[in-house]
Parts: C-alpha cells; structure tokens; sequence
C-alpha cells in the first residue's frame, strides 16, 4: 500500500469517527453493509457461509398467515403485512408507498423494485383495495403530514428521532416478531454466530420477508406454476431466482414421496 492510498484511509477513518455519532443505528448498519459489499467485491472474496436451510418452508403457510393477521390488532399493520403477503413486497418497498402511487381508478399500485432499480406496476386485489381506502379515510392526517405516506412513522415511537416520515425498517421486524410471538407461530431453526461481537443471533423460519415467499408460491400455484408469469409478478430479474420463492408443503412432497413408492411395487 503506498503512502499516498495510506493518507487516504486515514483521513476516511477520521471522517468516519467525526460522522457515526451523528448516525442512526439503521444509517450505521447500512454503511457497515455498504463497506463489506464492497470489499468482498473488490478483492473477489468468496464466502463460506453454510447454507441456513434446504427444504425447509421460509414462507407462510395458509393456516399460519390467517392465525397471524388474526393476531395483528393495529390497522396500520395489518394493512402492511397484507401489502407483503397478497403482493409480495418486499419491506423496503412496502414502507414507501405513497398515497399518489395508487391509481384509484385503475387500482394499480406503482412500485420501484429495490433490486432491479426499476419501475413497476402492480393489481390490488378489490377487497384489500376497500380495504386500503378506509384505510386511507381513518388517518387522512396522518398520511398527510408524513408527505402522503400510508405507512407513515409514529414519532412517539422507539424510532422518534428519525427525520424520515416513513416507518423505520427494524421497527416494523419487532412489530412483526411480537405479532408472530402472539400468534403463538414464532419458531427457532438453528441459530448464528454474529460477526460483530454480540454473540449467538437465533434464525427464525418466520420473517416479514416470509410474507413475499408465500405470495410467491400462491401465485405460482395460481398459475400451475407458471415461472414467467410468476418471475413478473415477483419482479426478479431472472426466473430461476423465482425458484427460491416457490415452496411445496412438507405434506404435499411427502404425499407424492408415498405414491411414487406405492406405485414402484
């Protein structure tokens, strides 16, 4: 390393002690993020980390998404993990949407897809469109004063010194996990080791990102498993990266399993 990229990193390192207390946790985390990706692909490391699970279901099934949106008691929420779970957002897509990305007479939803840094279109079912315009009626001011965003932050919340008026992400995941809790789903299946001192993290089958999993796999059941339709209507770039979404029942496989013997004999 020559003496010039060493003065280089020296005066990053100073910038960034002069500018993490002045950061969130969420901004830290992001920046934490941001910085690995990039080393990771700069030097071409490869990881080593063990595949967390194989066959095991990460979405919702339909028993356990009725029992956890039975247990959701706030409006705002339930409305939210129902965005994720009919139309299989993601959360980072679902805590922006605004009011003017609805188009109320078409009921088409526009949503900017995170990952393929594209604009998209989307269907709300009519039920769960009803549902969103009394929504949108219950709390017209508060929408309006967090710029037209329907998932707007509640500032006497944990998240009350944040400027954007939106809901914080890991906010809406402890919200998420106490609901899960509460619905009595909430299941550990291994647990992992942190990289950054705070010990063993448990892994759990159910996150909010398990209600993008069973939209996907509903729609691909919907279709016969249709992997181009289904590929649009995650919105991923690549159909076989649809294919980690499509999940069968344990009870399905195994049922197929019996009769592929049964019929052997």
């Amino acid at each position: 390393m020559g003496k010039g990229t060493v003065l280089e990193a020296q005066q990053l390192e100073a910038q960034l002690e002069s500018l993490l207390p002045r950061l969130s946790k969420a901004k830290v985390r992001h920046l934490k993020e941001l910085i690995l990706h990039h080393y990771i692909k700069a030097y071409n490391i490869k990881s080593n980390q063990i595949p967390r699970y194989g066959t095991l279901n990460k979405g919702f099934r339909q028993e356990e998404l009725d029992k956890f949106l039975a247990a959701v008691d706030n409006p705002k929420f339930r409305l939210f993990f129902s965005y994720q779970a009919y139309l299989g957002l993601r959360i980072g897509e679902a805590v922006k949407i605004r009011l003017e990305d609805i188009n109320q007479a078409t009921r088409e939803l526009k949503v900017f897809t995170e990952k393929a840094r594209v604009l998209n279109t989307m269907i709300i079912p009519l039920p769960f469109f009803n549902e969103t315009l009394e929504y949108v009626k219950a709390n017209e001011a508060q929408i309006g004063s967090a710029q037209g965003y329907l998932f707007y932050a509640n500032k006497e919340a944990s998240h009350a010194k944040r400027t954007d008026p939106w809901l914080e992400l890991n906010y809406v995941r402890k919200v998420f996990r106490s609901y899960i809790r509460l619905a009595g789903l909430d299941e550990v299946y291994g647990q992992s080791e942190e990289r950054d001192g705070r010990g063993i993290r448990h892994l759990h089958r159910l996150t909010t990102h398990s209600l993008r999993h069973y939209a996907i796999t509903k729609f691909s059941k919907a279709t016969n498993g249709n992997l181009i339709l289904t590929s649009r209507f995650a919105r991923h770039l690549k159909p076989e990266t649809t294919l980690n979404y499509v999940h069968s029942d344990k009870s399905e496989l195994y049922s197929y399993a019996e009769q592929m013997a049964a019929q052997s004999r």
